[in-house]
């Protein structure tokens, strides 16, 4: 049924797993979604873009479950329940993520796509992490802030990707059994690690006997 392959990557703030995901997209001439997604699902159910960012990963979801911060101003379209809300846009979104691994093969960044693609045979669930100096440096550069405002960004960011996460699989984010693969992107470096996971993903699927990428 699938003869194509996908990469789940879930990744703290700052750990460069964005760039680890596209890197590995161009090297590999493969389809890579992160926010692309919320625009599919968009266009795919006719509802606003920013409908989905307001449950996207990055928005809050409590740790031991339930969403927090829809707008009035969007529950007031005829939706008046936060959590049935929540759970139609995830759905919408699964959706597109299901489609788009049955058509071809790519790389999804977050959103829950290595639990929604739980049962696809050719998945690599990968989790990047690194260390907090790396993080720190790449957050202030990115969004020109200082240390201090870097660290709480970090922290915020990753306790609602937790939260998402924890949410909508019933598994724990960052914890090594609910991936195949995690690495710290500081041991290698970006472009060793994406060299590490290319490889990674060539030795899974040959050596449980599927046909050769």
């Amino acid at each position: 049924m699938y003869d194509h392959f996908i990469i789940n990557i879930g990744r703290q703030l700052g750990s460069g797993g964005r760039q680890i995901g596209q890197l590995l997209s161009e090297r590999m001439g493969i389809a890579f979604y992160d926010r692309e997604l919320i625009s599919l699902a968009s266009k795919q159910s006719g509802l606003a873009r920013e409908v989905f960012e307001e449950v996207d990963e990055k928005k809050r979801f409590t740790l031991t479950g339930g969403f927090l911060g829809v707008k009035t101003s969007i529950l007031n379209e005829g939706f008046s329940n936060n959590y049935l809300w929540s759970e139609m846009l995830f759905k919408i979104q699964s959706d597109v993520i299901r489609d788009l691994a049955r058509e071809k093969s790519c790389i999804f960044v977050g959103r829950c796509a290595d639990y929604i693609l739980r049962d696809h045979p050719r998945t690599l669930n990968v989790f990047i992490c690194a260390d907090q100096a790396d993080r720190i440096r790449r957050v202030t550069d990115y969004y020109e802030v200082g240390e201090r405002k870097a660290l709480e960004l970090i922290g915020k960011t990753d306790r609602k990707r937790a939260g998402y996460y924890n949410y909508y699989s019933n598994r724990e984010w960052g914890v090594a059994e609910s991936y195949h693969l995690c690495i710290n992107s500081s041991v290698l470096g970006i472009v060793p690690t994406v060299s590490f996971i290319e490889d990674f993903l060539r030795r899974r699927f040959l050596e449980c006997g599927n046909v050769a990428m």
